[in-house]
């Protein structure tokens, strides 16, 4: 579910290409979705807010930072396992109470000792897109 690279994607985040960037914080691997598949309409995302998605039929986070960007992460708790979701001011995990950051997926409590796995996705439009 998630791409290659390791970390928390922010899209129009570290200059570049104003469709696609992201940083270095947590690895985790899975296969990744072919890219340009329409993960949601961006609008579809109150701003400053993330909601439950799936991406290549799996379950995933996609968050909208500003009124122009969106970040993806797998919705499995790297600790267990679980499913998490988005609950009020934070993603929560429902086994054993890992949370994390809404916009981002960093850790925020533990007991997983990660943040969530990033999916690498750009703004097409008016679209999410896998990148």
């Amino acid at each position: 579910m998630a791409g290659a690279a390791a970390g928390t994607v922010v899209l129009a985040a570290c200059g570049g290409d104003s469709g696609t960037s992201g940083s270095s914080q947590n690895t985790g691997s899975a296969a990744a979705a072919p890219s340009g598949t329409t993960v949601a309409a961006l609008n579809d995302v109150p701003l400053g807010q993330a909601k439950s998605v799936t991406v290549d039929g799996k379950p995933a986070i996609l968050a909208r930072p500003t009124e122009t960007t969106a970040a993806c992460f797998s919705a499995v708790c790297p600790h267990q396992g679980a499913t998490v979701a988005p609950e009020g001011d934070a993603i929560k995990c429902p086994l054993h109470g890992s949370q994390f950051d809404t916009l981002t997926g960093a850790l925020e409590k533990g007991p997983a000792d990660t943040g969530l796995t990033p999916i690498p996705v750009k703004v097409e439009g008016q679209n999410v897109v896998t990148a």
